[in-house]
């Protein structure tokens, strides 16, 4: 899923709101979308560690809040104006940050290592 709203965001950058955003804060929330996939990925890539493997979970469901926060800005401020697609990425954002929570508790009830 966090995949696929990388893809999303990128092309609502780009096809959704005005020019001087792309670099704006349209380049802030597509950085904040692969942040939480690169997480999840370093975070499984050292997962031998249950500390570092919670940090970077932390860290992956961080960058979903702050992605959420840079797409209310954009639709409060009226840089992006199309309600449907504000509210399927919206609805997208918050799944994947309830996925994320919960897989954070699974890790650090279950994680042995």
């Amino acid at each position: 899923m966090a995949d696929e709203i990388i893809v999303d965001i990128h092309r609502m950058t780009l096809n959704e709101i005005p020019r001087f955003e792309i670099y704006e804060t349209g380049s802030q929330i597509r950085r904040s979308s692969k942040s939480v996939k690169s997480n999840i990925v370093e975070g499984f890539g050292r997962r031998q560690s249950k500390k570092e493997f919670l940090m970077f979970l932390r860290y992956a469901i961080a960058s979903n809040d702050e992605t959420l926060d840079h797409l209310e800005t954009l639709f409060r401020v009226g840089s992006l104006k199309n309600r449907d697609i504000y509210e399927y990425l919206q609805k997208k954002i918050t799944e994947l940050g309830k996925m994320l929570y919960g897989f954070f508790k699974a890790v650090e009830k279950t994680h042995r290592i």
